[in-house]
């Protein structure tokens, strides 16, 4: 027999606060246009986008993140001395080491939490999301703080038309505590690595450090598999998700998916045959695609609009680089 004793967390997780931060430029699609053979229309048609947000030098992947979080503790009614965990998902943090987490943790004036990097892409707040739900139904952390954070634009290539008009910049925030009922579903996640090469960094640091290439390295993807793949595969992961928590598409009231590009989004709804009372996020319009940060700014803003409220249920989904994904049902904080 065991002599470990058994875990004293609390029987459930919840969403207890959110948080977001967008830099302060705003890039338009005039810009973007200056460097690729193309035209506003096109870039709306192809993907929604009218605006993205770049950061400055002073906005850097951990500033970003301390105000993000910031909000999201203040939302949630604790202190920063109350984060047990702090789980950061970014591919674009160019430290290899130390993680940020830590260093946010420690700017954020937590209690020496645990602090930690992710590295999954667009399904990074999902893949954080549950590792926060175990950790507190585990009983290592009382509240955990999860963070999606993207400076995108430092691996932009400008020059590419495929994606130079896609990606922004910013941090989105959420505190996970404990619940007395469910409020976070069972998670639905995955990978497909034989598909790895649809959405990639150009080429290894080591080939640019080298003089193998001249150019900076970029992520790159291949838009059409892309879109075929977020498309069918994913609404079925959405699918799996609604079923995993026992709901079906009438028992929502928002969808929050990855904002990659509102091409993708309006297609999921209507393979989901999502019905009309449903709020689905389309932040993507005016913050582009964050990839980590993305589900979180969104959820932040449709709480901050009202078109969301608190106690919804909501359906998130994200999916990108690896190829990974990750989808669950979420109470609304």
């Amino acid at each position: 027999m065991s002599k470990i004793k058994p875990s004293k967390g609390a029987p459930y997780a919840r969403i207890m606060g959110v948080g977001g931060y967008r830099p302060t430029r705003v890039v338009p699609n005039e810009v973007i246009l200056e460097t690729i053979d193309s035209s506003d229309e096109w870039i709306r048609s192809r993907s929604g986008i009218e605006t993205r947000h770049w950061a400055s030098d002073e906005e850097t992947v951990a500033a970003m993140s301390v105000e993000a979080s910031g909000k999201a503790i203040a939302d949630a009614g604790i202190s920063a001395e109350q984060i047990g965990g702090v789980i950061v998902s970014t591919v674009s943090h160019f430290k290899q080491t130390p993680a940020v987490a830590t260093e946010i943790a420690d700017k954020l004036g937590t209690n020496k939490a645990a602090a930690f990097d992710i590295s999954a892409g667009c399904a990074g707040f999902g893949y954080g999301l549950t590792l926060a739900k175990g950790m507190i139904v585990e009983g290592s952390a009382e509240y955990v703080l999860v963070i999606g954070v993207e400076r995108l634009s430092d691996l932009t290539d400008l020059e590419d038309r495929a994606t130079a008009f896609l990606f922004g910049d910013g941090a989105g925030a959420v505190v996970v505590g404990p619940a007395k009922e469910p409020a976070i579903g069972p998670t639905v996640w995955g990978s497909e690595g034989d598909k790895s090469e649809t959405i990639k960094q150009t080429v290894p640091w080591t080939d640019y450090r080298d003089g193998a290439v001249d150019k900076f390295p970029a992520i790159t993807q291949e838009g059409q598999a892309v879109f075929r793949w977020a498309v069918f595969e994913m609404a079925k992961v959405a699918q799996q998700a609604l079923d995993a928590a026992g709901i079906s598409p009438d028992d929502l009231d928002v969808f929050i998916p990855h904002q990659a590009n509102e091409r993708i989004i309006d297609s999921m709804v209507k393979t989901l045959k999502l019905p009309g009372h449903v709020t689905v996020a389309r932040d993507v319009r005016t913050t582009g695609n964050t990839s980590a940060a993305s589900i979180p700014l969104a959820m932040e803003r449709l709480l901050a609009t009202g078109e969301a409220k608190s106690g919804d249920t909501a359906l998130v989904i994200g999916f990108g680089a690896g190829l990974v994904y990750a989808a669950t049902v979420v109470t609304l904080p």
